[in-house]
């Protein structure tokens, strides 16, 4: 067996001209694979984490997706706020440990503006239950002597080139010239420039939405809008910034809260609490199984990707086995004479068989060190654009499948051409045709 394997191993080397562009396709093929497995469990990984230590999110009674889209990623809209009285109710619930209450609805130059209190800063964790870091800087103070104060994302700075100290102004609404963050020409359409923030705090790096927000105390959004009624500012009605102290600025309702209970054992009782509140139809969703219906629809454009790339991989297999066929009418007299010398029918199907597997091994190999190395210098990019953190340092089970699988494809290429090798006589490769 071994010197059938060295035989194999040098044959093909011998044929090396020919055969090393199926070695590159192979490669290129295996690469994509392992890259895109790599990036669709990381991905999974990254989307399902990106709040934690959450029990509930509770908010108007809409569907839990579009609850959960709009309240963590910031996306969409909801039909209806629930009021300050069932955010105090909830509170007040044996079983609960924490309110956080969020308002939504502002930008600043594409990012979304988050209202919320500074115990949103304590409570808010991602990944395993990891705790929001500072870059610089502190939690806004969520007083009136702090009411105009703003902390930002890890995105929102690198983006904007702000620091500590920076003066920003929120928009009403999210405009449709605002839709680019790198557009920074002129100031947006109704934008609160009598009210400006300073950047009070600048959080780390979380690859969560967390990265692309500014937060606010949700006084500082009622000081912001106690000058306009519907959704426009009222004519000869501004109020200035220091003025705005003076009013009740205590929200009468909010987008949606975050929930810690006391107990996880708890989180269907108070589920059930919220869901029959009375007062107004509220819903609460569970994170994780939000995220889950979520990653259902989202994962089908994942699939697609990974069914083309099966489908390239398929291809170049299929390339081994005309390569290896277009080449068997030369080598039916090597063939012949390795019968002659007392070469069995079944050393010449193992020769083929095993060259086939040495071309696919070598480019299986190639395109995971390709893989590893492009993710390597990919994975600083990835995370500081697109938050997606690479654990590149590990091998995933779907992985070693899917190589095994192209080995195996391989291996089921080979055997036609040597299947037809196996049956070609001694005669016949003495006395080729022309």
């Amino acid at each position: 067996m071994n010197s059938l394997l060295s035989m194999a191993r040098r044959s093909a080397w011998n044929r090396r001209s020919t055969l090393v562009w199926v070695v590159v396709s192979l490669s290129l093929a295996t690469a994509l694979l392992w890259t895109l497995e790599r990036l669709r469990h990381d991905l999974r990984t990254s989307f399902s984490q990106s709040v934690s230590g959450v029990d509930l999110i509770v908010g108007a009674r809409s569907s839990p997706v579009q609850l959960m889209l709009f309240s963590v990623f910031h996306i969409g809209s909801v039909p209806q706020s629930m009021s300050m009285d069932s955010v105090r109710a909830l509170s007040q619930h044996r079983s609960v440990s924490w309110v956080v209450p969020l308002s939504l609805g502002d930008s600043h130059r594409a990012f979304p503006v988050l209202g919320t209190t500074p115990a949103y800063f304590q409570h808010f964790a991602y990944g395993d239950k990891q705790p929001l870091a500072w870059q610089l800087g502190g939690a806004f103070a969520g007083t009136l002597d702090g009411l105009y104060e703003a902390v930002i994302g890890a995105e929102v700075a690198r983006k904007m080139g702000y620091g500590l100290g920076q003066n920003i102004t929120l928009g009403h609404g999210l405009h449709e010239h605002d839709h680019d963050p790198d557009h920074q020409d002129g100031p947006a359409v109704d934008e609160h420039a009598d009210k400006p923030f300073k950047v009070v705090g600048i959080l780390a790096p979380t690859g969560t939405p967390v990265d692309r927000t500014v937060h606010v105390s949700l006084q500082a959004l009622q000081a912001l809008h106690l000058d306009w009624v519907a959704g426009t500012p009222m004519p000869g009605g501004k109020i200035p910034a220091e003025q705005a102290r003076k009013f009740n600025l205590e929200p009468d309702a909010v987008t949606a809260a975050l929930v810690g209970l006391k107990s996880r054992a708890a989180v269907f009782n108070v589920q059930r609490f919220v869901n029959q509140y009375e007062a107004e139809a509220l819903m609460g969703v569970m994170p994780g199984v939000a995220l889950g219906e979520l990653w259902s629809v989202l994962g089908m454009g994942e699939n697609a990707l990974l069914a083309v790339s099966a489908l390239v991989a398929l291809v170049s297999v299929v390339s081994l086995m005309a390569v290896v066929l277009a080449g068997l009418n030369e080598r039916r007299r090597e063939l012949a004479v390795l019968r002659a010398v007392g070469a069995a029918p079944r050393h010449v199907l193992g020769l083929l068989t095993l060259e086939g597997l040495w071309v696919t091994g070598a480019g299986v190999l190639l395109g995971v060190l390709l893989a590893q190395a492009g993710m390597g210098l990919a994975a600083a990019w990835l995370q500081s654009a697109l938050g997606i953190r690479l654990q590149i340092g590990g091998v995933l089970p779907s992985q070693l499948a899917l190589m095994l699988a192209v080995l195996l494809a391989g291996l089921l290429a080979s055997l036609g051409p040597a299947w037809r090798a196996y049956r070609l006589s001694l005669a016949d490769g003495l006395s080729p045709r022309v």
